[in-house]
């Protein structure tokens, strides 16, 4: 089956960060787009205006729901008991979750699937720029903006595809992780730490997922992972019959005078992005575009222009004393490697690191001592939450202390009011410090331009 088979789609929850580029990929290729959603955020709200794909009003209708659908794909911000999704089940519509929609569009292509707690999105990025650099014909599915790219979904008739593989639900009707949908040819595993605690109750649990994923990997295909994970490591060294196993390390690498550069031998090749696990990033994506054809020469020619994706240790503002960063960090993995990263690329300088606590995991008072040493490479570590989040989210309140004996950090200071943080903020003394904001959300709309006063 292609695109093409179908005329008609409606999306409920077309809102989603991946659902609406998928339905603006949709409809920019002809066919005919409806969706819903009670509630959408920036930037999808101002892409489906762009697209004239942003519903009448909010909310959910089953008057959107007609016999003449020819497919209906269901976001996992919907719920289970939502009345569009019973229309369309008592009228017998084809109901696609994304990953079962993008699986049955590629089933004719090579499919290469990034998963991994960490590094999935950046790994994912860094294979679609080098192919790009090269005008290799490719589809992609990805999680975040990349420079270069229009859209963060493609479907044509390429012959591969690359799929930021996500281990969170398929969909409220489908409870299976997205990533086993895609029956991928080439997969790859970054790193391995517990999240999604609301889904995944035990780590043991949530581990279980990427064996699953790995053992998915068909015969005569490859299984790519970090050798430096433990977890990814025990999952990845494991036999798997006529699998290749491809293990990856941190790439050797300098940092001079801020910039770090790539060393193959006695050449050197200056990046423009930096941390560990970006150079582990790199490795990981070096082997699997390997495996499709691009050489080393090749690669170390394109990924020096790389810049990174969207929200991924992206510098905000700078000056010759401080610079401010934003980065989408907020499991503890991902919170350690971030701070670390910004430590090691400015020695000199003290880091002061922001954590918005936003996720259903980082907001859950079992979960939060996962953060215990998390933020030690921050001098003056800073951790935000809002009780109304989690009040609507349902979950149990908690209060300043309950954070501050998780995390167990000696000058850790915690806030619950955004102004107060901002304040908080504006009123240090920048000379020889960063700024790392991390989080999945927004700080409550936080405006980025106010923390630029910091390198004016």
């Amino acid at each position: 089956m292609t695109v093409n088979n179908y005329e008609r789609i409606h999306f409920i929850a077309i809102g989603g960060s991946i659902m609406h580029n998928l339905a603006i990929a949709l409809k920019a290729k002809g066919l005919e787009i409806s969706g819903s959603d009670d509630e959408i955020y920036e930037p999808s709200k101002s892409k489906l205006t762009d697209a004239r794909l942003l519903p009448a009003s909010e909310g959910w209708n089953i008057e959107n729901i007609t016999s003449d659908l020819d497919a209906v794909i269901v976001g996992m911000h919907a719920r289970p008991d939502n009345p569009e999704l019973f229309k369309a089940q008592e009228l017998g519509i084809k109901i696609f979750s994304f990953p079962e929609f993008i699986y049955e569009q590629s089933q004719d292509k090579q499919r290469i699937v990034i998963a991994g707690s960490h590094g999935k999105t950046t790994i994912t990025s860094m294979v679609m720029h080098v192919l790009n650099f090269f005008n290799r014909d490719f589809d992609y599915a990805v999680g975040a903006s990349i420079k270069g790219f229009a859209n963060t979904v493609k479907l044509s008739d390429a012959p591969i595809i690359v799929i930021e593989g996500d281990e969170y639900l398929s969909s409220p009707v489908d409870l299976t992780p997205k990533f086993h949908k895609y029956q991928h040819h080439i997969g790859l595993i970054s790193g391995v730490s517990w999240d999604h605690i609301n889904v995944f109750p035990s780590e043991d649990e949530y581990v279980r997922q990427f064996e699953i994923f790995a053992d998915s990997t068909p015969k005569a295909g490859s299984l790519i992972f970090c050798d430096e994970d433990p977890l990814t490591s025990m999952t990845g060294n494991k036999e798997r019959e006529d699998v290749y196993a491809i293990s990856y390390k941190t790439h050797p690498h300098v940092i001079d005078n801020g910039i770090t550069y790539l060393m193959n031998g006695k050449d050197s090749f200056p990046l423009k992005i930096f941390g560990k696990h970006n150079l582990q990033n790199i490795s990981g994506a070096k082997e699997v575009l390997k495996k499709i054809g691009i050489t080393e020469d090749q690669f170390y020619q394109a990924i020096t222009s790389f810049e990174g994706a969207s929200k991924r240790l992206e510098l905000i503002a700078e000056n010759d004393q401080s610079a401010v960063y934003k980065d989408y960090a907020h499991a503890p993995s991902k919170v350690r490697a971030t701070t670390l990263a910004l430590r090691e690329q400015y020695p000199e300088r003290d880091l002061v690191a922001c954590l918005e606590l936003h996720t259903f995991s980082s907001l859950n008072k079992d979960f939060l001592k996962q953060y215990k040493g998390a933020m030690k490479f921050s001098y003056k570590p800073i951790v935000y939450f809002n009780p109304t989040t989690i009040a609507n989210k349902g979950m149990e309140p908690i209060i300043a202390e309950d954070i501050l004996n998780a995390f167990d950090e000696r000058s850790l200071k915690v806030f619950d009011d955004k102004e107060s943080l901002l304040t908080y903020l504006k009123d240090q003394n920048w000379k020889d410090k960063n700024l790392l904001m991390m989080t999945s959300g927004t700080f409550d709309h936080l405006d980025y331009d106010a923390l630029k006063t910091i390198t004016s």
